[in-house]
């Protein structure tokens, strides 16, 4: 996560920048600017992620600068640092979308923990929207398979594809459970779903919890017994394992090639 410190206090910018220990908090990278002015400059060449702001500031103030941000569609977090407590800022700040006001005499610490309130409220926000970018292609495919006109077994095996997709992450998935959902026979139900998809729905499954394992392990935010819960495997040596035969080398093995 990248941070943004905006005070028109120099020194105590910097300070902060130097003192607090970001990395403990979630924070890999630090910039700084003294102004309204030179924190949007910021913005424009950096992927600023959180930004924490004076709000009493010469020229444009704390709140102008987040009015800009949301403006300008930026999806930045804010934190707003302030001398003294406020009913009509904190009130402004809220409608703007900012929900963290501190003390600027705060100690760093509890700096430091209201930051990472904020990236661990952004990281569950992303992992949600990766969960749902990667089950829309679900409806997309629905579409397509409506406007063409496919044949009932087609049809049949994109919508038990999408329902796979859309609950992979649950640990009873399997053929029986998916045939009794569908109301087919579990012969004819993977016989069908074969013909069109080329695999068997077990396989299928399994293609899928694989993929979706290595993209959350190349996020590098989970260890690998996190992954196994996130993909459906309530045993970690089973997940281990079945990574292990589809990609020829453990979770670990695995992350370590992606890192090269």
């Amino acid at each position: 996560m990248k941070l943004l410190i905006v005070n028109d206090e120099k020194l105590t910018a910097e300070t902060m920048k130097r003192d607090i220990a970001w990395e403990n908090y979630g924070i890999s990278q630090v910039y700084t600017a003294y102004d309204a002015e030179a924190g949007k400059m910021c913005i424009e060449e950096h992927p600023i992620d959180i930004m924490l702001c004076d709000i009493e500031m010469p020229g444009e103030n704390g709140l102008a600068l987040l009015r800009w941000v949301r403006e300008n569609k930026k999806e930045i977090e804010c934190v707003f640092l302030t001398c003294h407590a406020s009913f009509a800022y904190a009130q402004e700040a809220i409608s703007l979308g900012c929900q963290d006001y501190i003390l600027i005499l705060s100690k760093y610490e509890d700096i430091g923990k209201a930051i990472q309130k904020v990236v661990k409220r952004i990281e569950q926000q992303r992992e949600k929207t990766r969960y749902q970018e990667y089950g829309k292609y679900m409806l997309k495919e629905k579409l397509k398979q409506e406007e063409k006109e496919k044949i009932e077994p087609e049809k049949i095996a994109e919508e038990i594809s999408a329902f796979i997709i859309k609950n992979i992450t649950n640990v009873e998935l399997s053929v029986d459970k998916l045939a009794e959902q569908f109301h087919f026979h579990p012969v004819y139900f993977n016989r069908v779903f074969k013909k069109e998809k080329g695999v068997s729905v077990s396989q299928f499954i399994i293609n899928e919890r694989m993929k979706m394992a290595a993209s959350i392990l190349e996020t590098e935010q989970y260890g690998a017994n996190e992954v196994a819960e996130k993909v459906g495997y309530s045993h970690y040596t089973n997940f281990y394992n079945m990574f292990k035969k589809y990609y020829g080398c453990s979770p670990a093995q695995y992350l370590d090639k992606h890192k090269k």
